[in-house]
């Protein structure tokens, strides 16, 4: 039977596990069987991923594309489906240039730092082609007492200051200079391509982000391995504090057996977290695909089309396709999880 005959159904796709100098095997805590040993390290782990190409250091330099893990679409990857299945599947949200899911998602594990970076702006992406558009959010769902992150450029700091920086290659002295806040599990942080940003050790993050890995580079904490990107990044970089209440308003819908918090919005994606309690059921109002990213707990998706119901559990990441319309969720246990949606018809920003 061709693949598009095929009923669609809540999709899990075969993580991409990525091993990084700064990574450790924390995400076994989400119930991961990571490969190697315990002296491989695995940094990131990839969700859902549909990049036509990566940059070396960083994705590897090759095509990810996500692979379908359950069901009769089992092999198949998230590319095949986006073009045999069309707006089944995602409904009125475009696609990439390339005709691929216009999201990357990862879990990722901060056993020590990884650099100080900065992603491509839309007018640097618009000018060099082989750069792309990268906002992001990180969602904290477990740290240290005593983690942080880095978001932004202190106040006053000039260009000299950022590049003198650079040439220290000192810890201490980008302490000076960024604005540190503590990593609170349950707090979500926007950063939009521009804004420097950086992880202290002991943090394990959810991450949402346009469908691009273009990183630039400017301290990796003495590392020598790996290259710097400081005149891509000066090309790029936001000084002065980021001004984002407007994407990070949260608001917040409690009923009696489920709660929605809004934990972030932009442009091309929209993060919220769902909270429903054990033995709940509800349909699936979607008119759009939609992504889980489980964190606690436990429940199925009943597609309601003839397809096999779905298990989902703690650790686990779906993509809910958009034609679903008679889906019920039922949940074994008190759940968590986060949404990623689309604020209405994705458009890039540098088309």
């Amino acid at each position: 039977m061709p693949e598009q005959d095929l009923p669609l159904y809540p999709l899990k796709f075969v993580p991409i596990y990525k091993e990084k100098v700064w990574g450790g095997r924390g995400l076994e805590a989400l119930g991961r069987a990571l490969p190697g040993g315990a002296d491989t390290l695995i940094g990131e782990s990839w969700e859902l991923t549909d990049l036509a190409s990566t940059t070396p250091s960083d994705g590897g330099g090759d095509a990810n594309r996500s692979v379908v893990a359950n069901g009769p679409l089992r092999e198949r990857t998230l590319h095949e489906l986006i073009q045999a299945y069309g707006p089944t599947l995602m409904g009125r949200v475009e696609t990439s240039d390339n005709g691929g899911f216009p999201l990357l998602l990862k879990f990722l594990d901060a056993r020590q730092s990884p650099s100080i970076q900065i992603h491509p702006s839309p007018t640097y992406a618009k000018e060099h082609p082989e750069a792309h558009l990268k906002n992001e959010a990180w969602y904290i769902v477990d740290a240290d007492p005593d983690a942080f992150i880095y978001k932004g450029i202190r106040e006053g700091t000039t260009p000299d200051r950022f590049r003198n920086a650079v040439a220290a290659n000192d810890a201490i002295v980008w302490d000076s200079i960024l604005i540190k806040l503590p990593a609170r599990p349950g707090d979500c942080h926007y950063l939009p391509s521009g804004t420097c940003h950086g992880l202290s050790p002991g943090v394990l993050i959810a991450e949402v982000q346009t469908a691009s890995d273009t990183t630039f580079r400017v301290f990796d904490w003495g590392r020598t391995a790996r290259e710097l990107h400081v005149e891509q990044a000066m090309s790029c970089i936001d000084f002065g504090p980021p001004r984002l209440d407007d994407y990070e308003k949260r608001s917040h819908i409690a009923g009696m057996f489920t709660t929605v918090t809004r934990l972030v919005m932009c442009e091309q994606f929209r993060i919220e977290k769902i909270r429903m309690v054990e033995t709940y059921e509800q349909e699936l109002p979607y008119d759009q695909p939609a992504v889980w990213m489980v964190l606690e707990g436990a429940g199925r998706i009943d597609p309601g089309n003839g397809a096999e119901t779905v298990c989902f559990r703690r650790g686990e990441t779906m993509l809910i396709p958009a034609n679903l319309e008679q889906a019920r969720v039922m949940l074994d246990e008190d759940t968590v999880w986060l949404e990623v949606t689309f604020p209405g018809t994705w458009k890039s920003q540098i088309a």
